[in-house]
Order: structure tokens, then sequence, then C-alpha cells
């Protein structure tokens, strides 16, 4: 058996944060609140001196630490390879811009950092020695549309097996696990006019692997109106889904990547009063992550896409935690 702990990324209250509804302790509470043994904080959202941690800051996070029992374990990065307007970042600039990100999740506490995959497996490679010299753990996330047996996630093995550092490895997106449409994208597309039929049309195009430009002809031809297209670029996309049939498969694949795994996002994007995320199996993902050695924190992450704020839904992702993992 492993050590699970449940955490929670500030991310969840991005809507409340954003509106000014709550600021970083109001964020930290509420984690606390909903149960989160520890939380995630994204350094570009809430640093207020990003890249760096001002003495100031790291002395509320320390204080918030005392008053409601949780603090910083996971941090996550921003690798922005188009962040100049003329090119895109080099391998080099990349490396360095990670570097500034280990340090701040340093000195934050966080044993864990999360790393997206715009960083090169190169460049991801090269990261090891400084990994090791701040006590960070790096973490390739696994996001939509990838999947731990992809081409472009199997590279990032490859480079972690090379360099043999128990400081290189894998974040897990649980969203990459989903077997039914996006529920906020397809409520908002019905909101829009949108006929129910033609998302319903859509959505057996993605998973008989119709290709996306097939998939928009046909539904035109039938008379979608081309608000569907927002949807449709989602289903072979950051929100994509399989066929329940292969979630067997996708499971294996979850249980192969688990021994080089040192967090994993909990993804959620609608949890309805039955308290089961409309599109993603919790009930089928976290018996495999309890009956494995993985030993670290599973991460809320709410992607707020109804813009209702996360505060309850956070709240309910964990109850349905609690109650799978008992």
């Amino acid at each position: 058996m492993g050590n699970i702990k449940l955490g929670a990324t500030l991310f969840c209250y991005g809507t409340e944060y954003a509106r000014y509804q709550y600021d970083f302790e109001e964020c930290v509470r509420q984690a606390a609140m909903a149960g989160a043994q520890g939380y995630e904080i994204v350094g570009t959202q809430m640093l207020p001196s990003y890249p760096n941690v001002s003495e100031e800051f790291l002395g509320l996070v320390q204080a918030l630490k005392v008053k409601y029992g949780i603090g910083p374990v996971g941090y996550g990065a921003n690798n922005d390879k188009g962040l100049l307007s003329d090119r895109n970042l080099t391998d080099d600039e990349m490396l360095a811009d990670a570097i500034l990100d280990l340090k701040a999740a340093n000195k934050l506490g966080c044993k864990v950092m999360r790393v997206q995959y715009m960083m090169s497996p190169e460049a991801f490679g090269r990261l090891a020695p400084y990994a090791e010299l701040y006590d960070v753990k790096c973490g390739i996330e696994i996001h939509n549309p990838e999947t731990p047996a992809s081409e472009t996630i199997q590279a990032y093995l490859d480079v972690i097996k090379k360099t043999g550092s128990k400081y290189l490895g894998f974040v897990p997106d649980f969203g990459f696990l989903s077997v039914a449409p996006n529920r906020p994208k397809w409520l908002k597309a019905l909101q829009i006019g949108v006929k129910e039929e033609h998302l319903q049309m859509a959505a057996q195009f993605r998973r008989d692997g119709i290709p996306m430009e097939e998939a928009q002809k046909q539904l035109f031809a039938a008379g979608a109106s081309p608000a569907i297209m927002d949807n449709l670029a989602g289903m072979y996309g950051f929100v994509q889904f399989h066929d329940r049939k292969d979630l067997p498969d996708l499971l294996q694949q979850l249980k192969d990547i688990i021994p080089y795994s040192f967090e994993m996002h909990c993804k959620f994007h609608y949890l309805g009063d039955d308290g089961k995320e409309a599109s993603i199996p919790y009930e089928d993902i976290l018996p495999v992550v309890a009956g494995s050695e993985f030993d670290g924190y599973l991460i809320c992450e709410y992607e707020d896409e109804m813009y209702s704020g996360g505060t309850e839904f956070t709240k309910r992702l964990i109850a349905l935690e609690k109650k799978i993992l008992g």
C-alpha cells in the first residue's frame, strides 16, 4: 500500500480570486475547510513578485500554515514557450526559466513541481541536477490530449530512465481518463442555441475516430450551428474523451506510470448533486491508485468553465475521494 494524501490547488478558486471575492488567505482557508491536507500554488497566478518569493509573502504563507494547518506542497510552474512575440524560447531559455521556478518552489517548502510538456524532453533531462540541488521533484504533467502511452510522454519517460534521477517523473492529470464529453461546454453550447442532436453527433464522431475536419463537414451538412465548433475543437483537444470501452487500457497506462509519479491532478469540470464527476470516472480511477505504492498528494484541480466558482465543487470532490478511498 502507498501513502495517499488529499490536497487542492488554489487554482480551484481562480474565479473567486480573479473577482476579488477571495484573497490569498481566503483561498487557503477554503482549501482547509474543504478537507485538503496541503495545497498547490500556481506561481504565475498567486505570487505577487513572480517569479520570486518575497519575504513578506513567505511570512504570510507560514502564518497561514499555523492558522489553518495546511501549507504549500506542490508548485505549478508555467513553461511558456511562446513568451516572446517573434519566436519560441530556446531550450536554454526554458531551462533557465524552470530553474527560477525551482528556486521559488524550494523557498515555499514545496517538494513537487509540476512541469508542462512545452519544455522539451532534452531540456527536462538537463533539469535533473538543479531539481536535486533544490530538493524538489519535477513532474511532467500528463494532460489531454496526451496519455501515458503517447509518443510525446514516452519521450519524457526515456529521458527519465536515461538520467536515472529520482527527481524527474510525472504528474498525471486525470483528464486523460475522461470517458464522456465535457459537461460545462455541452451545457453552454445548448444555452447559445446548439442542438442536442448535433452535440450527440459530434461526440459520436469523436468516439468513432472521425477526423475533426470531416466531422465539421458532416455537422454543417446536417445543419449544425457554427457555434458548435468550440465544442468540437475541445472534443479533439484539451478536453477530449475516450470511449468507455477503452477505459481498462487507459487505467493500465496509469498503473504503468505510477512508479514514476510524484503527484496526481484530480481534474474535474462538473459534479452534480449526486457527487459524481460527469466525465471522469473516479469510481474506477481511485481504486487503481489506492491499490498501488503511490506516495504523494492527489491534488483537486477544478476547471471553472461555468465561471461559477470552485468553492462548493472542491468540497464535493474531496468528499467523493474520501468516500471512494474509505
